[in-house]
């Protein structure tokens, strides 16, 4: 028996010791992922007594000696002439320091729009390349649009995984297939399948940063409703904990963090002390805000001194042409932006404390950039305390944002700058987000530090780049190769290259010579310092009808002496822009930017464009308590239709009290609930106007069949309608619905039994709002939508889309 015992003691240790390998050989082949594992074999005969057999050590899976911990900071919706550290108005003084003790990047380039960039910047290959043509939510079936990363296409963060990192990633992750976001997942596209151990953030392209909805991993959590609660803050405490954390355990271990706040993008959540700061700071217009930004980017260095400041379009007035009115909502509204923008920046700047306090600032790669897109201009002309208006085809009016200007950046608001601010924010260049074919939407300061490495510290950096040459960096700093093949499946080349090259050397020439760029029909191509590019759609026209592609008139830039674009040559060499002009064409075969889709309503339809959906062609669902949090799109449309709700459910002893269900939020939405033992229905009209029908008398103690019968009036999208209550089939309340949101309610979620994030109603309290009785089940029912409405929808989706980026 000890014999037995012994032997398979021995056994154990050598099954151990097979798997040790592949983590301490000198040669480990890292091209093949994850590492095979190789058996141990001992040398000579093995020994029947563990106590005379010698085994080396067990030593865990590391990168190559001297890798750096990377550090990847993402800003939302910035542009290149906004923050400090690139001539502009906000700042930004955590950016600023990294600036001085690392390179800044004056010629890096981003895909125009979030989530191409995202899947861009984590792969190292061109969007369309990898899937990515637009928003996870305007996905088609065509290869360079269907929002599907293919598995020949790792993550850095699956490939610095298995070479023995940890992993992490914080914030907004915008790149989850959108039919995929639930709790039926697969879960291989969430930020946890791709390669990040660690996930605490948000699904989809905004969030409400006072009330957001968080995932910690796949499981959807409810943040603390404390007063000053913000999601920026709340982020970079999860970040700096996990730091902490594994630097404790494995000190070791290097680490890749990615950490993508919300912001900039709208809404524009600041805390008030933050928004105080720029007070008086924009009054003097976009127009003096644009010369006055050049004039620092020359004194700076960052642009040559013959640089001029791009057209203007004449679509958007000038700051002088502008009523006093709207003078002021666009001057609270961009304060706010700025102070939201050096909030975040502070929040930042707390990080690196950490990473210095821990002893690894020196060792740590940081890729800071600010924006993942120009700035926004999908706030419209005027700008909006409430986005959701803009989404629903209701634009806000200069008069009810000056009303509410006290209001602005708060609890209460959802706003977003108007579009002469995105513009400004993008100076010296023109257009903004979306506008591919520009630099404007395009170009995004980049500062790289790694102390370790980098001596030039304070120096710019002219060599052209792109954002998929980022994992490239990454891999070159931690001594790692590109993998050929991971998880049994061969990998594509990478497409972009690394920037290491540049690090010592500020006059070395570019290694990047042509990249493509392109965005609903905007498109453009870079080749040795020159740009051919149109312009083929706008922002803010979504009612407009974009050309023929085949008549978009393209324009030519020699950007070796034209920095920021702004004289067209197009007319003075011809051949150069026939040239250029087939060159993109080549490009776009090979990278799947065909066919070119500015499709802006079939797109949002998911049988029209291709993708799958979960909830297509089904006219009822039953919901159960604990589904909560699931998206807009992931549920069943009542929008513009007739529709019921139906619950089963129990009123304890004291009368019944809090949510049944409800859908959306603060800043549009719906829900059904109890209140002192009624029965009541409130429909939120995007924060103007809220709707409530109660039923007359108490609900009995006991089991009841509560449901809301909603008639809708019909005729179009988002009239009106009658609300009906019913308790055991018997009718106890009426009221009218003057009108509905037409395409979007507020980017919440739908959830029943309580209404997290932000109320629908101010009748019951935030966080505070579960039903005290018990519910067995809740069906909703839809009549199908007429053929006008229907086109109706689809039209106006499209607009609800455009910002919700």
């Amino acid at each position: 028996m000890k014999k037995l015992v012994l032997i398979v003691a021995v056994c154990l240790c050598l099954g151990i010791a097979a798997r040790v390998l592949p983590a301490y050989a000198q040669k480990i082949d890292r091209t093949q992922l994850p590492i095979p594992d190789t058996q141990y074999k001992y040398p000579g005969k093995i020994p029947l007594d563990a106590r005379d057999a010698k085994f080396p050590p067990i030593k865990p899976l590391r990168p190559p000696e001297s890798a750096p911990n990377v550090v990847v900071i993402l800003l939302d919706d910035i542009g290149f002439g906004a923050p400090s550290t690139f001539g502009g108005g906000i700042n930004m003084p955590t950016f600023d320091s990294l600036a001085k003790q690392g390179l800044r990047y004056t010629q890096f380039h981003t895909a125009a729009l979030c989530s191409p960039t995202r899947e861009a910047l984590l792969t190292g290959h061109n969007h369309h390349s990898i899937g990515m043509g637009a928003i996870t939510e305007l996905a088609t079936s065509a290869p360079g649009y269907n929002s599907i990363r293919p598995n020949q296409v790792a993550t850095v963060a699956e490939i610095l995984k298995l070479n023995g990192y940890n992993t992490a990633a914080f914030g907004k992750m915008h790149q989850t297939p959108a039919w995929e976001v639930s709790a039926s997942g697969p879960f291989t596209r969430w930020p946890v399948g791709e390669g990040f151990e660690k996930f605490y953030g948000f699904l989809g392209g905004e969030t409400n940063q006072w009330a957001p909805m968080v995932f910690e991993g796949t499981t959807r959590i409810e943040p603390p409703h404390t007063p000053g609660y913000n999601f920026m803050t709340d982020m970079t405490d999860q970040a700096i904990a996990w730091l902490r954390f594994q630097h404790t355990m494995t000190p070791d271990k290097p680490f890749f963090m990615y950490f993508a706040p919300g912001a900039l993008h709208a809404p524009h959540h600041t805390p008030k002390e933050w928004i105080d700061k720029y007070k008086g700071k924009f009054d003097e217009g976009w127009d003096k805000y644009r010369e006055d930004t050049l004039a620092r980017q020359k004194q700076l260095g960052l642009v040559p001194q013959n640089t001029q400041l791009a057209p203007w379009p004449p679509s958007v007035k000038h700051w002088n042409d502008l009523s006093a009115d709207d003078k002021t909502a666009a001057e609270r509204l961009m304060e706010n932006y700025a102070g939201f923008g050096e909030y975040c920046d502070h929040e930042i700047g707390r990080l690196f404390d950490a990473l210095k306090e821990a002893g690894v600032s020196d060792n740590t790669l940081i890729v800071y950039i600010a924006g993942d897109n120009g700035m926004s201009a999908e706030g419209g002309l005027a700008g909006t305390l409430n986005e959701m208006t803009t989404f629903n085809g209701v634009p806000d009016t200069t008069a009810n944002i000056v009303a509410h200007a006290d209001e602005i950046g708060g609890p209460n608001s959802f706003p977003h700058i108007p579009v002469g601010w995105a513009l400004a924010g993008d100076t010296p260049f023109q257009w903004t987000k979306q506008i591919a074919s520009h630099y404007g939407g395009t170009r995004n300061g980049m500062v790289i530090s790694w102390p370790a490495r980098i001596k030039d510290t304070g120096g710019i950096r002219t060599q052209w780049h792109h954002v998929i040459d980022v994992t490239p960096t990454i891999l070159e700093t931690a001594g790692l190769p590109q993998p050929k093949s991971v998880n049994g499946i061969k990998q594509k080349p990478m497409e972009g290259v690394s920037i290491v090259y540049t690090f010592a050397n500020a006059k070395v020439p570019t290694r990047h010579t042509t990249q493509y760029f392109e965005m609903f029909g905007n498109r453009g191509i870079y080749h040795d310092g020159w740009t051919a590019v149109t312009q083929h759609s706008i922002p803010w026209d979504v009612a407009g009808t974009p050309p023929k592609f085949t008549a978009d008139k393209w324009e030519l830039y020699n950007t070796n002496d034209d920095f920021s674009q702004a004289q067209d040559v197009s007319a003075k060499y011809p051949d150069k822009l026939r040239e250029l002009q087939r060159l993109f064409l080549a490009e776009a075969e090979k990278y799947n930017v065909l066919p070119l889709d500015d499709r802006r309503v079939e797109r949002f339809v998911p049988t029209l464009a291709g993708r799958p959906s979960l909830m297509w062609g089904r006219t009822s669902v039953t919901l159960y308590p604990g589904m909560v949090g699931m998206m807009e799109n992931a549920t069943l449309d009542v929008k513009n239709r007739s529709h019921t709700i139906t619950a089963d459910i129990e009123v304890p002893q004291g009368g019944g009290a809090g949510v049944i269900i409800a859908q959306g939020g603060r800043f549009g939405g719906w829900t059904l609930y109890m209140k002192g033992g009624k029965l009541k229905y409130c429909y939120n009209y995007l924060n103007q106007v809220r709707y409530t029908v109660k039923s007359t008398d108490s609900l009995p103690l006991g089991k009841a069949v509560v449901k809301l019968d909603f008639k809708y009036d019909g005729g179009g999208v988002g009239k009106g309608g009658t609300a009906t209550l019913y308790v055991n089939d018997q009718k106890v309340g009426e009221g009218r619905v003057d009108k509905t949101q037409p395409y979007v309610f507020s980017g919440e979620g739908e959830d029943v039994g309580e209404d997290l994030e932000t109320p629908v109603t101010e009748d019951y309290k935030e966080g505070d709002n579960k039903f005290t009785g018990t519910i067995d089940k809740v069906t909703i029912a839809v009549t199908p939508p007429p053929a006008q409405v229907e086109k109706e929808e689809e039209r106006g989706a499209a607009v609800a889309d455009e910002g919700i980026e």
